[in-house]
């Protein structure tokens, strides 16, 4: 028979996430300082807005983390309803910035809720695959799952296709570790290039990301992948220095968002990028050790949740910055400027402390 003991938090993750988000915004300083005295007439402009966000949710995830993750899953539903409205929202009026309609704006405060979508998709997908995966065939079940995520999907993808496909990968995860059939993905790698492949086909700069990936020197558009490029060549082996990059002068636009990381190599070089790429791969491996001993598939599918949506951000946006696959929009997680993304990410971690207080127990 099994049973349920509580325990300390996971040490281990909650260390790392300090020391990612500290990482982070020492880098987030150096990156933005030149846009922000430009702008802003404040070189620590950025660095104060992410200090602020990173604050606030470092309070949410204290808050999360002491709450039982089974009372947060029962409002799992609500919260994705919520976040559909949400995305509806920015269709409707949502405020548009460098060409991209992702914001709401509530009086002086604007926040993305591709973000907070996530967030939703993972609760409502760990919650409903641990409540019904029993009452389905193999087959209808990952139907149903893949069909209960499309509406957000198309929504959010119509202005923010990086996030469209991480939710899309969220759902083939969870899927894969609650029902692990190898065979069984085949049909769903091919249902979902040919979504995609739809998908980019109904807008024409979607299929011109594709051209200016290919060959970024023959577009106007490919500036940003190029100068990028030149920043990551630029950087050698140990980097130009904290605060001494060239391209953050204004040759990388907006430098302190989507390619942050090729600042991070042109300063602190290969070395500089690979530790911070261990950093990463250090909270990914802790989240998996998390969901592996979870006391149920509940826990060990929000865990997975989490874990996936960091591995697919992070090795979107360092593949979008070496040119590895089609600018998408992408950030990199406590790094890149963003208070939306850094407070909702907080949350998530303190959702996988909170499985982390509990683990399998078993009684001969």
């Amino acid at each position: 028979m099994e049973g349920n003991k509580k325990k300390k938090l996971d040490a281990t993750l909650l260390v790392l996430v300090i020391l990612l988000v500290l990482t982070g915004l020492v880098l987030l300083y150096s990156t933005s300082t030149y846009n922000g005295r430009v702008k802003f007439h404040d070189p620590a402009y950025y660095f104060k807005k992410q200090l602020f966000a990173t604050a606030l949710g470092f309070l949410v995830l204290y808050v999360v983390a002491g709450i039982d993750y089974h009372i947060v899953a029962r409002f799992a539903t609500p919260l994705y309803l919520i976040s559909i409205l949400l995305s509806l929202a920015v269709l409707l009026f949502g405020d548009e910035y460098n060409g991209s309609k992702r914001w709401l704006s509530l009086g002086p405060l604007s926040f993305q809720p591709s973000e907070f979508a996530k967030v939703a998709v993972i609760l409502f997908l760990a919650y409903h695959i641990s409540k019904y995966k029993g009452k389905m065939t193999s087959i209808w079940f990952m139907a149903s799952v893949m069909l209960a995520v499309l509406p957000i999907v198309g929504l959010v993808g119509t202005n923010n296709l990086s996030t469209a496909i991480i939710i899309l990968g969220i759902g083939v995860i969870l899927i894969f570790v609650s029902n692990p059939k190898y065979m069984q993905f085949i049909g769903i790698g091919g249902a979902g290039i040919a979504f995609i492949t739809v998908f980019l086909s109904l807008e024409s700069y979607r299929l011109e990301r594709l051209a200016v990936w290919r060959d970024p020197e023959s577009y106007d558009k490919g500036f940003q992948t190029i100068q990028g490029l030149y920043a990551i060549g630029s950087g050698g082996i140990f980097g130009k220095g904290l605060g001494s990059s060239l391209q953050k002068l204004g040759f990388v636009p907006e430098a302190q968002n989507d390619m942050i990381f090729s600042i991070i190599c042109e300063e602190t070089g290969l070395i500089g990028a690979i530790l911070l790429m261990l950093i990463f791969g250090f909270l990914i491996w802790r989240l998996m050790v998390i969901a592996t001993h979870a006391p149920d598939l509940l826990g060990s599918l929000i865990a997975s949740g989490i874990m996936g949506h960091m591995a697919i951000q992070v090795i979107l946006n360092i593949a979008v910055v070496t040119n590895t696959i089609p600018n998408t929009g992408i950030t990199l997680p406590f790094v890149s400027y963003g208070g939306t993304s850094v407070l909702f990410l907080l949350g998530e971690m303190g959702l996988a402390l909170a499985v982390s207080r509990y683990e399998k127990q078993e009684f001969l």
